[in-house]
């Protein structure tokens, strides 16, 4: 009798204590804070020209220093302009994309350390 009760206590403190280990941990970690992007021009899935120029706007809390942007894996060079809430940026599509759909991809980073991604279909003619 004393070993099934013995028995029985150990399991219940076994079980006790693992679900102690899955307490709330929310409460020490801080949010991440992904950057957002909007306005992009031209809109989705808009039919534009080869080299056209793109531009979008990003958020306050993002990194100037880390926004990359790409266009089918292709990189591209962007201007970046501080706005009043946030950053305007712009490029210029690639001249090799031509008759073709193509995704302006966005890359960055928040000022926390979040990352944040994002971009819009175009489909590019001649």
């Amino acid at each position: 009798m004393n070993t099934i009760k013995f028995m029985t206590v150990f399991i219940l403190a076994v079980f006790s204590s693992n679900l102690l280990a899955y307490g709330s941990s929310s409460s020490s970690k801080k949010a991440c804070n992904k950057p957002k992007f909007t306005q992009f021009t031209p809109p989705h899935m808009a039919v534009v020209a080869a080299q056209s120029e793109f531009s979008f706007q990003t958020s306050t809390s993002t990194n100037p220093d880390s926004i990359e942007v790409s266009v089918k894996k292709q990189p591209v060079e962007i201007t970046i302009n501080k706005v009043n809430n946030g950053y305007s940026v712009s490029g210029k599509l690639p001249a090799s994309l031509q008759d073709t759909f193509a995704r302006v991809e966005i890359d960055a980073k928040a000022t926390n350390g979040c990352k944040g991604s994002d971009g819009w279909l175009l489909k590019i003619e001649d």
